[in-house]
C-alpha cells in the first residue's frame, strides 16, 4: 500500500507541474474546435482508478499505449469483449488518435465478425449470422465516435465507407463517406472514383453514377483505369445508353 500511496503521490506532483501545459493545449484545441478528454466520473469508470489518476497527471498517452497493447493480446487471443472494453478506454484517453478508431473499428466490424460468421461452437447460422453484424454495428460507433472527435480527417470517413460497401453492402452510404473522405486534405486521389463506383452500384442512383464515372473518363487517359472501363460499359448496357454515345 505504501508503494501505491508514493506512485501516486508522485504522478500527482508531476501532474502538478504538466497541468498548466495541458491546459493551455486544451485552450489551444478548444479554440480550434477540437475535442478533448474531459476528466469526470465517466473517464473513471472507463480506464479504473490509477489509469484515471495517470490521465490527470499528464500520462494519457503513456496510459492509452500500454492499454493498446493490451487490446493487441486479447485480439491474439480472440477476447472481442476485452478487445471492445481496452479500444474503449483508449479512445476515450486520446480521442484525436486516428489510429486507434480505425484499429478498434476493425477488430470489430472485421476480425471479431469473422469470427463469429465461423465460430464452431454456434451450430446455428441465424445466430452466427446476428452475432457479426452486431459486430459490425461496434464498429461503425467507433468510427461515427471518431469522426466527431476529427471532422477533419479523411482516413475515417474513408473506413467508414469501406465498412458500408464491405459489410453492409451498402452502395449509397459507401458513396456519402467517400465522397465526403474526397473533399478533406490529404484524402486519397481514389476515393473520388470509388465514390462514383458506388453511386453506381447504388438502385436508382445509377444515372448519377454514370454521369460520375462518364465524367472521369472525359478527363482524360490517367482516369482511365480497367475497373472505371468494366462500370461504365456495364452501366452504358443497363441504362441503354444509344451506341454513338458509348465509349470505345
Amino acid at each position: 500500500m505504501t508503494r501505491i500511496a508514493a506512485a501516486i503521490t508522485a504522478l500527482l506532483l508531476f501532474g502538478a507541474v504538466c497541468w498548466p501545459i495541458e491546459h493551455a493545449l486544451s485552450q489551444s484545441h478548444r479554440a480550434h474546435r477540437l475535442q478533448t478528454v474531459e476528466f469526470d466520473l465517466g473517464l473513471r469508470e472507463q480506464v479504473g482508478q490509477l489509469g484515471f489518476v495517470a490521465a490527470l497527471s499528464g500520462f494519457r498517452a503513456l496510459v492509452a499505449d500500454a492499454l493498446f497493447i493490451q487490446a493487441h493480446v486479447a485480439w491474439e487471443r480472440t477476447e472481442w469483449g476485452r478487445v471492445l472494453f481496452l479500444f474503449r478506454q483508449v479512445t476515450t484517453l486520446q480521442p484525436r488518435a486516428v489510429l486507434f478508431w480505425e484499429m478498434g473499428a476493425w477488430h470489430m466490424a472485421w476480425n471479431a465478425s469473422t469470427f463469429a460468421l465461423n465460430d464452431p461452437s454456434q451450430p446455428r447460422l441465424d445466430f452466427r449470422v446476428k452475432a457479426a453484424r452486431e459486430y459490425f454495428d461496434l464498429g461503425k460507433d467507433f468510427l461515427e465516435r471518431g469522426i466527431k472527435n476529427n471532422p477533419d480527417r479523411p482516413e475515417l470517413y474513408e473506413a467508414l465507407a469501406r465498412l458500408y460497401r464491405d459489410k453492409y453492402l451498402d452502395h449509397e452510404h459507401a458513396a456519402e463517406y467517400f465522397d465526403k473522405a474526397a473533399t478533406l486534405p490529404g484524402a486519397h486521389a481514389y476515393v473520388k472514383r470509388f465514390a462514383a463506383y458506388e453511386l453506381a452500384q447504388s438502385p436508382g442512383r445509377e444515372r448519377d453514377g454514370y454521369r460520375r464515372l462518364r465524367g472521369l473518363y472525359d478527363a482524360g487517359e490517367r482516369e482511365r483505369l480497367p475497373s472505371l472501363l468494366r462500370h461504365l460499359k456495364e452501366l452504358e448496357i443497363k441504362l441503354d445508353v444509344p451506341a454513338h454515345d458509348r465509349i470505345p
